[in-house]
């Protein structure tokens, strides 16, 4: 038997008016709603839909959010901190600097997000996936992008170390300026990305990785040789 669907639009719902609406076990679907600074936090509000809402500084704690569809929300230092975010959707999401320490984010999916400064520590990601998302000074340390393609995405000044890019193609996007301590690269294509602030140093991290000839001139060129 399917569940029936609420829809509440426009209101500043608090978490005593969201656990009202969940004793009737609906799928929630919040239209415009804001629940900036709202304790969401261990709630059960899986299935829920969330479009056009904002939830700045929302805490979100340990909530039940698997299968969770999210569009064109606006929810800059959320905390999205060991919640169940398992096949969850985001799309066209601002993000910023929200935390998703210890998130189960197994196949889910961010699409055309904005998750600058974002912290991804210590994840359960299997399956998940970015595409067109700025990951501007994000914290990705040792998660693996081993035979993705990635589509669009800007690692930017985003902490990479220990991660994983064996195999990986980059269709856009750009490493300028990121943090790439013990990160691997071997088999990667990198070609269409930006690797601006590449240095000499870490040079030996992209070996079997393959560059065009203009990245290769851009490199030689960081190194203070001229290239006639």
């Amino acid at each position: 038997m399917s569940r029936p669907t609420i829809t509440i639009t426009g209101e500043t719902p608090d978490r005593a008016r969201v656990e009202q609406l969940l004793l009737d076990d609906a799928i929630l679907v919040f239209d415009n709603c804001d629940f900036s600074g709202a304790d969401l936090s261990r709630l059960n509000l899986q299935d829920a839909v969330f479009r056009h809402c904002q939830l700045a500084e929302t805490s979100l704690y340990a909530a039940r959010l698997a299968r969770t569809q999210w569009q064109r929300c606006r929810a800059g230092q959320a905390d999205f901190e060991s919640a169940d975010l398992v096949d969850a959707r985001f799309a066209s999401c601002d993000l910023n600097n929200s935390s998703w320490r210890r998130a189960k984010l197994a196949s889910a999916s961010f699409r055309s997000c904005k998750l600058t400064g974002a912290n991804f520590e210590e994840v359960s990601y299997l399956g998940l996936s970015f595409e067109d998302t700025l990951l501007v000074g994000a914290d990705l340390r040792r998660m693996s992008f081993r035979k993705m393609k990635l589509v669009g995405l800007d690692f930017a000044d985003a902490d990479l170390s220990g991660c994983d890019f064996r195999d990986a193609v980059f269709e856009g996007g750009g490493l300028r300026d990121a943090h790439i301590r013990d990160t691997r690269f071997d088999g990667a294509d990198l070609r269409e990305a930006d690797l601006g602030g590449l240095k000499l140093t870490n040079a030996k991290l992209f070996l079997g990785a393959t560059i065009s000839p203009r990245q290769a001139a851009e490199l030689v060129r960081a190194m203070g040789l001229n290239v006639a």
